[in-house]
């Protein structure tokens, strides 16, 4: 014996109006902090953005400054004059 197939209709789940004041209180900025913590973005002047079109680019040329940068430089060596 099959059983049979009831067909639902779904119920439109908005309600026509809601009450905001049950939801509490609303706090300006709750979670600025945790943002602000969590982000590592920097803005670029426009004129270093045009020499660099992408994230990509921005990190390669960084990590280059990096690296030169962290390279140990020695100063150079006075050589005596031969007259």
């Amino acid at each position: 014996m099959k059983k049979a197939v009831r067909k639902t209709k779904k119920k439109d789940e908005l309600r026509r109006e809601y009450d905001f004041r049950s939801l509490g209180p609303s706090v300006k900025g709750k979670y600025y902090q945790q943002y602000v913590e969590g982000t590592n973005l920097v803005l670029l002047d426009p004129d270093i953005a045009e020499a660099f079109p992408s994230s990509k680019d921005v990190n390669d040329a960084l990590r280059v400054l990096v690296s030169v940068a962290s390279k140990r430089v020695r100063p150079a060596r006075r050589t005596a004059k031969r007259s």
